[in-house]
């Protein structure tokens, strides 16, 4: 990437930044909700663990988006298929993780 910033900017760049930092504070805020809500003694109901649970996929897709745009698109052709692959194995490591922790914390709630 060589030339000013503003030169190689990508047009998915900002709304993918607005998008993660916006699900990182309703993230940062649903979690802070339900931390003071399970200090009063009360009982967490679990549609309300469907707000972190899509905040944090949010972020996950937008990081995912952002690193996509800075490793695969920005490289053009001559070197596309190994950092695509390479990307595609990352993705889905990532996004398997996070459903693995989404369904761990689903089975773990008492019925």
């Amino acid at each position: 990437m060589t030339g000013k910033p503003s030169q190689n900017t990508h047009p998915w760049r900002k709304p993918l930044l607005m998008a993660e930092f916006t699900a990182l504070a309703v993230l940062v805020g649903s979690m802070a909700l339900l931390g003071s809500q399970e200090g009063d003694g009360g009982a967490i109901q679990a549609a309300w663990l469907l707000i972190p649970a899509v905040a944090s996929l949010v972020v996950f897709l937008s990081f995912l988006g952002l690193m996509y745009i800075r490793w695969v698109a920005s490289a053009g052709d001559e070197a596309g298929g190994r950092q695509k692959l390479l990307f595609s194995l990352l993705a889905l490591t990532l996004l398997g993780v996070w459903a693995y922790a989404i369904a761990q914390t689903w089975q773990s709630l008492p019925v």
